[in-house]
């Protein structure tokens, strides 16, 4: 599979970042996704595949959607007989944010990017449009630090892990009032807290790579963009674990829901029987081949966001997969018109 479509989903992810970043700092947050994912489905859709959204997004927002259980690729047209192999066919699961953070482009803040994780079909957890409590720790601490104890706790098993004094650490957490005793809770700890607004896909790979200056993801945030995560941790052999929030007096956003009790059922319809439950990244993304692909659309800490040119744009873009056990950064040049010069840097 990545040898099929490894060089494809990159660009998938690449077309989706240049659509959004043409409406960088515009204040156009839906515009900024819906180009995004109009450019998404557009290069899915001439893949040689049979594909399904497993992970839409959008869904909280009212925004323009890849929507669960969407059909994209070459091979799910009506006149697929014509094209397709049934021998050949692959048929795989996708999770999709074709704007990971659509506050950081509408306003021109840095951190947000195109992402995607694709698997075999059964191969991603399909979670619900809900909120995910989230632990996300470097490969040193896998197995060590655990979401059912307290920051205090992991905290000091990661400085053990990592060989770092607690003071050294840097915990990112989203700026929400839902963490106001987390982040109590860390800074008297000792270790240090990045706020972020958006955007914590990027938060959580960075806990992966030494040199980010990032060195656990706390708190909750959105679920779906949870299984994409954890995709990329699987990869990488970094921790992740997430535990669903159904209540919605706990994410304090009137998003997910109008009832505990609601929300409950609604899981119960989705086969999820225990709401409870603590998954880790092989449980998130548990199929035999994983990819991750992301392309930034404003700058951050793990690749540069969309460079436009006279006639064409730079691109930086992160595949990684759990096949080759490879994360590799791409650096892309897209010519759209009859280009001159070329900017090396």
């Amino acid at each position: 599979m990545e040898n099929t479509l490894g060089l494809e989903i990159i660009e998938v992810v690449e077309q989706a970042a240049i659509a959004s970043a043409r409406w960088m700092g515009k204040g156009e947050k839906n515009t900024a996704d819906q180009v995004a994912v109009e450019a998404m489905r557009e290069r899915m859709n001439k893949i040689y595949m049979r594909g399904r959204i497993v992970i839409g997004e959008g869904e909280r927002d009212d925004a323009p959607m890849l929507y669960i259980g969407e059909e994209v690729g070459i091979c799910t047209r009506e006149d697929a007989k014509a094209y397709c192999n049934p021998d050949e066919l692959i048929e795989i699961d996708i999770a999709v944010d074709p704007c990971e953070g659509t506050n950081l482009v509408a306003y021109g803040q840095n951190g947000s990017m195109a992402v995607l994780a694709i698997s075999e079909k059964g191969g991603l957890f399909a979670a619900p449009d809900f909120y995910m409590r989230k632990l996300a720790a470097p490969a040193a601490a896998r197995g060590h630090v655990d979401i059912n104890k307290s920051a205090t706790q992991n905290l000091k098993i990661l400085s053990e892990c990592l060989g770092r004094a607690t003071e050294e650490l840097v915990v990112v957490v989203m700026d929400r009032p839902r963490h106001k005793d987390l982040i109590q809770e860390i800074r008297q700890a000792g270790a240090r807290v990045r706020l972020i607004s958006d955007g914590d896909v990027s938060a959580a790979i960075c806990c992966a790579f030494a040199g980010t200056n990032i060195h656990a993801l706390m708190g909750i945030g959105a679920a779906p963009e949870g299984v994409i995560s954890a995709a990329a941790l699987r990869c990488l052999g970094g921790h992740f674990q997430g535990q669903l929030i159904y209540d919605p007096e706990v994410v304090q956003t009137g998003l997910i829901g109008e009832s505990k009790e609601g929300n409950l059922a609604r899981l119960r319809e989705m086969g999820i029987n225990d709401p409870d439950k603590v998954y880790n990244a092989e449980e998130l993304a548990s199929g035999n081949t994983v990819l991750f692909a992301a392309c930034g659309i404003t700058p951050g800490t793990l690749m540069e966001g969309v460079r436009f040119f006279k006639g064409g744009a730079r691109t930086q873009s992160l595949v990684i997969s759990n096949q080759s056990q490879t994360a590799r950064f791409v650096d892309t040049i897209h010519m759209f018109d009859d280009v001159r010069a070329l900017q090396l840097r």
